[in-house]
């Protein structure tokens, strides 16, 4: 091998040398060389299996550095990991006000319950639609439980547009009421969702279609957003549907028996 790489090394200074024009800078001689070696090494393999084996057995002490080094950036990333991680209950619990008791938000249930559960949902998540049997189970059999659902549309514009509308719905349903058959209209619909497929059925139970348009440009519209992308962020939440019970932060369709025993748990820390 040592031989190999210095032909390599001796044909490409004859190259530079010998070859017409002006006289390659060291910098220029350093890039041919290494394009020349690497493009050998790339053509035979086995010479850097060779190499690295022939290393490592002169120097043991490498692998032992090698794996120490690894394990130390290991250990560093996730030290940073955990530092920069929110403190998803203590979020829940400085957010508590905007959580459960925000302007903009959708409120169903128990208003004065003793437990709040906060959903987190995008009208185009696959989840979503496999949760929202959860949701309805839970204040059908939890007369006490107070359900607050924030539209949090992360997967793209339609997403978006979809959110807007559901925002003009709530602001023409103050008690949630029509709301509720709004949201699982969309979340039981077949086929992607967005601001078409949302206004058609905002239409369909009776919403004022001039008044909508208008409510979805509002800054109602943009506060309510940017307030639930906000309190998303503080709680460290990158997808749909999320949960906050109590200050329980919960991430993802976990199924209902879940859900039951984080309300159940909520609750008793309330008596």
């Amino acid at each position: 091998m040592k031989r190999t790489i210095a032909g390599l090394l001796a044909a490409s200074l004859f190259v530079a040398f010998a070859a017409p024009g002006r006289a390659q800078s060291p910098s220029e001689l350093d890039a041919m060389l290494d394009t020349a070696i690497g493009d050998h090494l790339k053509k035979h393999p086995e010479e850097v299996e060779r190499i690295v084996g022939d290393y490592l057995t002169a120097h043991p002490e490498a692998v032992q550095a090698a794996i120490a080094a690894l394990i130390k950036k290991s250990r560093a990333a996730r030290a940073e990991a955990t530092k920069e991680a929110p403190d998803k209950s203590a979020a829940a619990r400085a957010d508590a006000a905007a959580l459960s008791s925000s302007p903009h938000q959708v409120t169903l249930g128990d208003l004065n319950g003793d437990v709040t559960l906060v959903e987190f949902f995008d009208y185009n998540c696959g989840f979503c639609r496999r949760a929202l049997p959860d949701t309805l189970a839970l204040l059908k059999a939890e007369p006490k439980l107070k359900v607050v659902l924030k539209e949090f549309p992360v997967l793209g514009p339609g997403s978006v547009d979809a959110a807007r509308v559901a925002i003009a719905v709530r602001m023409q349903d103050p008690d949630g009421a029509r709301y509720l058959a709004f949201h699982q209209r969309l979340l039981r619909g077949a086929g992607p969702n967005d601001k078409t497929s949302a206004l058609s059925a905002a239409k369909d139970l009776g919403f004022d279609p001039v008044r909508l348009e208008k409510d979805m440009a509002s800054d109602e519209a943009q506060a309510t957003l940017a307030e639930n992308a906000r309190l998303a962020k503080d709680l460290g939440l990158t997808g749909t549907p999320s949960y906050v019970i109590g200050d329980a932060v919960v991430v993802g369709a976990v199924g209902l028996a879940s859900l039951e025993d984080k309300v159940r748990s909520a609750s008793e820390l309330t008596r």
